[in-house]
Parts: C-alpha cells; sequence; structure tokens
C-alpha cells in the first residue's frame, strides 16, 4: 500500500470541499453546534488562506493514487510551532496504517517544534495521535492540556 502526501491545488479546493463534508460529518459527534444547511450540507470550512498565505498547507492523502483523506497544516519556519490544524482518513482506510504512514510523512517533510491538539471529547482521536506521535518521536514528547479543554501533544522533530 503506497501512501503519498501531495500539495493540493487551488483548483481541487472543490474536491478538498467535498472530503471535508464527510470529516465534519465525523466531526459533529463531538460538537453538537454542527448542524446542516439549508441545503443538506454542512457549512464548508474557510479555505482560501492554504493558498495564499505560506505558512498554511493543504495536502491530499493519496494509497495508490486514490483519495483516502486529507491534513491541513500550518508549517512555520520561524520559531512557532508547527501545527496539524486538521487531519482525515476515509473510514476504509482507516486501521490500515494510513494515518500513521501520512503523519510520519508530514512530521518527516516539516521539522520543528510541533504541536497536534485533540477535543478532550475525541478519544479515538487522542488515542491515534498518542500512537503515532509516541512511536515516531520514541517517546519524546510532551502531552498537555488547555484552557479549551483539548489534548496537546507538543513535540521537537
Amino acid at each position: 500500500m503506497d501512501v503519498q502526501i501531495v500539495p493540493v491545488k487551488q483548483e481541487e479546493a472543490p474536491i478538498l470541499h467535498n472530503l471535508m463534508q464527510y470529516y465534519i460529518y465525523e466531526f459533529s459527534e463531538y460538537l453538537h453546534d454542527i448542524k446542516l444547511e439549508e441545503d443538506g450540507r454542512f457549512e464548508p470550512f474557510k479555505l482560501d488562506g492554504y493558498w495564499t498565505e505560506p505558512h498554511l498547507r493543504a495536502l491530499f492523502i493519496k494509497v495508490d493514487d486514490e483519495l483516502a483523506g486529507f491534513v491541513l497544516l500550518e508549517a512555520t519556519s520561524d520559531s512557532s510551532p508547527n501545527s496539524v490544524n486538521e487531519f482525515f482518513v476515509l473510514k476504509p482506510y482507516k486501521r490500515k496504517g494510513v494515518g500513521k504512514k501520512a503523519a510520519f510523512e508530514v512530521f518527516k517533510r516539516w521539522h520543528g517544534n510541533w504541536v497536534v491538539a485533540q477535543l478532550k471529547e475525541n478519544k479515538p482521536a487522542q488515542a491515534f495521535w498518542n500512537r503515532v506521535i509516541d512511536e515516531y518521536t520514541n517517546g519524546e514528547y510532551e502531552q498537555l492540556e488547555d484552557h479549551e479543554k483539548r489534548t496537546i501533544q507538543s513535540f521537537t522533530l
């Protein structure tokens, strides 16, 4: 299984917005104020900055050249930490190592300080990120809880 991280081109924004509908649907389990719009879709994320701001990156996760998910990153070149803003793997690819391989590739490409945050209620995401970051950093990370009730892993690569 070949997992690739591919930059999302601006003309591919509609594809990313379509994938994000699945992400928002899954996330609605943890944020109960997420509601469908009148047209039956969730309100789209504001993504324009991912093609205009140099520190933002939109990436597709592909498996054998098929769409399998996406990553939205904040990757800086200064002392600010890199951050995984959003991370999503479609259900057919979950529990097959796709998310781990995608995360490892992201960490390999963008060195420096990192923070990865999950909602406290999102136990599956916490378990995933703890496993992945623990393995990638050989246990060299710190876990925190912020005032917004998020669990955060902090580490340096």
